[in-house]
This record gives structure tokens, C-alpha cells and sequence, in this order.
């Protein structure tokens, strides 16, 4: 089958959602599937290229950083995605539409569909569903939501990433709607022997947002210096220099590494020398750096809120609590930083834990999908 994946941001431009559409179009791949992507252009990244067995090819938009895209950015993939996406199915004739995220790129797989009669399957990662990233999303969504429900009902498939994000866009767009959540390579993804480092390590990963809540991560570890540990911050974003403030007034720049955006590989390095994943979020889908922390045998600190719950059973490889309970975090990670052997069994229950989403499943529940869909759809022209 031949599979045309239309995402607004892929690796090493976005965040989570980018990373788990990389994972499964290898996947595809690897199961005798042809697939193409089409997606943002950004400073020096090559126009075109091959990854994992498929071609990427990446288009003007006038995106201006790797780490957010702002309505302009969004408007433009819109424009110049149906313009590239009509010629590729021109000269390609896919099968299949696979789009991730209803906004941006949902109204460019549902014009690419309404050209070619050609089948889309929608999967939503949380931002792109109304209020589930309302401080982000509140301002789109005043512009999009007018065309947003034809494109879920125009779906052949609508796909969640989660059940709270499932929940969400219940609310708003009365479609069946399966979930099928982020996966990993537990190979690529995979500790080794699991040991708790001298001192052990925290790490933060995400955009430097109010949803991520990255200033809750350094005001928290100031009042834990007594204890042994290090803690560095990937991602970058509008809290940035704030975050930096704050390290500066606790004078915790010794402990705290801040690392900027960092490609996916660098990111899973980082990942591999730590043990715990501190995660302060106020909203989440199912957040790709929590499926990782599975994998890598990451103890897990965060919060209730969407696919947090899912990932982290309480008290066994992690804790789930408000953010607004500043006293019950710190008791939490005061318990996990000064007791090795507990930290060292929460991590071995998160590696056990993260079987469920090992990549090879969620690509055969692709796969299942995409070919359920071909048997019932002739292409035509």
C-alpha cells in the first residue's frame, strides 16, 4: 500500500507528536508498505531526503522556529501543503492519507481527499483537539473550529492518542473515535542493566511552556538541595529565560543543566544517564517523553492529567500529583532521591510497564486499520 503521511511537524522540527509518526512510518515501512511524508521546511533542513526506508519531503511554510509554529506558520503549511500534497498525488497516486493532527495538516488531507477521492485517517495528539491545550491552542481554534468538525467526520478513521484525549474530542465532534496510543522501539529504547546513578539523575523534556510548567521543575529542587542529585531540562520555548532566572536565583546552575532543542537522538542520550522523569504538566495527551521514560526504566513524578495516568502506576514506578501540591512532589522525590534501592525498583517496574506500548503493536494496529480500509476502497483515476 502506498501511504501518504501529512504532519506539520517531523523530526528534527516539533515535539512528541513528530517523533512517534517517524516511529510508525518506519514501521510501515518495515511491513511492505511505501510511504511518503510531507511536512514543514525550516532553516538549512533538506528539501528532500530519505529515512528509514522513506522519503521526506519538506515544504515552505514560513515556520520560524523548531520548537512552536504560530498561526502564520500554520496557514502557510495549509496553503503550500495542498498545493505540494496535490501535485505528489498526481505523480504518486497514494492509497492512503495518513494525517497527524487535525491542525494544521487535517485541512490539507481533507482538500488532498476531496480532490482525489483518496481515504484519510486522522490521528489527534491532544494540541490539535479544542481545550485540550487551551492556553496554546485557545487563539487557532477561534480561526480553524468552523472547519474542524467536517474534517473529523470527513475521517475514514479518527484515531486518539489517548483516552483523555479521546474524552476531549468527544465533546466536540460526536465520531467514532479509537485509540491507539504513542509507542516506542523498545530495542533502540532499551537501559541495559538497570542502575541508579551517584547522584541520580532527573530529567525534564518538552517545550518551555505554561502546559509543560518547566518553572515548577527548578522552584521544587530548590528547596531539595540537602539532597544528592542532578537534573537536566531539554526543550526550549517562551518560559525560557524565566526558567534561567530561576536557576540563577536558587544558584543552581552546578546542578541544573539546561540544554536547549535537541534532535530525538540526543534527546534519547540524555534519557539513558538519568533514572528520574520529573513532569510538573498541566495538560497532557500521552505525552511521547512519558512512553520513553517507560522504556529507558525511568522512575515517573508528574502529574494526573491525561495520559499520565495511564503511564504511571502510583507508588510503584511513580507518583502522580497536582501541581499545585508543592509539599506532596517534594515528599514524593525526597523518598525516591534518598533511597537507592526504592528508586532502583520503581525503575525496573516502569521498564516492565512499557511492554504495552512497545512500537511493534501500535504499528500492527496501523496496519490492521490501513488494510481493513483498502479492502473496502478501490482507487480510482
Amino acid at each position: 500500500m502506498r501511504i501518504l503521511v501529512v504532519i506539520y511537524e517531523f523530526p528534527p522540527v516539533g515535539g512528541g507528536g513528530g517523533q512517534v509518526a517517524r516511529d510508525i512510518c518506519h514501521g510501515l515501512v518495515k511491513s511492505g508498505h511505501e510511504v511518503r511524508v510531507l511536512t514543514a521546511h525550516l532553516d538549512d533542513l533538506p528539501r528532500q531526503e530519505q529515512i528509514d526506508g522513506f522519503q521526506v519531503t519538506r515544504i515552505s511554510s514560513w515556520r520560524r522556529q523548531a520548537y512552536e509554529a504560530d498561526l502564520l506558520a500554520m496557514a502557510g503549511f495549509v496553503i503550500s501543503g495542498s498545493i505540494a500534497g496535490l501535485r505528489e498525488i498526481r505523480r504518486w497516486q497514494p492509497d492512503l492519507i495518513h494525517v497527524h493532527f487535525a491542525v494544521p495538516s487535517g485541512p490539507v488531507a481533507w482538500v488532498l481527499s476531496r480532490y482525489s477521492k483518496i481515504p484519510y485517517v486522522l490521528t489527534a495528539h491532544l494540541g490539535d483537539v479544542p481545550g485540550g491545550v487551551p492556553e496554546k491552542t485557545k487563539n487557532w481554534f477561534r480561526w480553524f473550529y468552523p472547519f474542524t468538525p467536517q474534517i473529523w467526520r470527513d475521517a475514514s478513521h479518527a484515531i486518539a492518542v489517548s483516552e483523555y484525549t479521546r474524552q476531549l474530542a468527544l465533546k466536540h465532534y460526536p465520531v467514532d473515535i479509537q485509540v491507539i496510543p504513542n509507542g516506542v522501539d523498545l530495542n533502540r529504547l532499551d537501559p541495559g542493566e538497570i542502575k541508579v546513578g551517584n547522584p541520580p539523575q532527573i530529567i525534564f523534556a518538552g517545550r518551555f511552556v505554561p502546559q509543560k510548567n518547566p518553572l515548577q521543575v527548578v522552584k521544587i529542587l530548590a528547596d531539595l538541595q540537602d539532597l544528592p542529585w542532578n537534573c537536566v531540562m531539554l526543550g526550549d520555548g517562551v518560559l525560557r529565560k524565566e526558567v534561567e532566572r530561576e536557576v540563577r536565583k536558587h544558584n543552581l546552575q552546578e546542578r541544573i543543566i539546561l540544554t536547549g532543542w535537541l534532535t530525538p537522538d540526543k534527546v534519547t542520550q540524555w534519557f539513558a544517564k538519568s533514572d528520574l522523569l520529573y513532569m510538573p504538566s498541566i495538560s497532557e495527551g500521552l505525552p511521547v517523553v512519558g512512553v520513553q521514560g517507560l522504556a529507558m526504566g525511568l522512575a515517573i513524578v508528574a502529574s494526573p492529567v491525561g495520559g499520565f495516568v495511564e503511564l504511571v502506576s502510583d507508588g510503584e514506578n511513580g507518583y502522580l500529583i497536582q501541581p499545585d501540591q508543592p509539599d506532596k512532589t517534594k515528599e514524593s522525590l525526597r523518598g525516591l532521591l534518598s533511597d537507592p534501592s526504592l528508586l532502583h525498583e520503581y525503575r525496573i517496574n516502569s521498564r516492565q510497564k512499557s511492554v504495552r506500548y512497545d512500537l511493534n503493536k501500535i504499528v500492527n494496529s496501523y496496519n490492521q486499520l490501513f488494510t481493513e480500509l483498502a479492502s473496502g476502497y478501490t482507487k480510482t483515476g
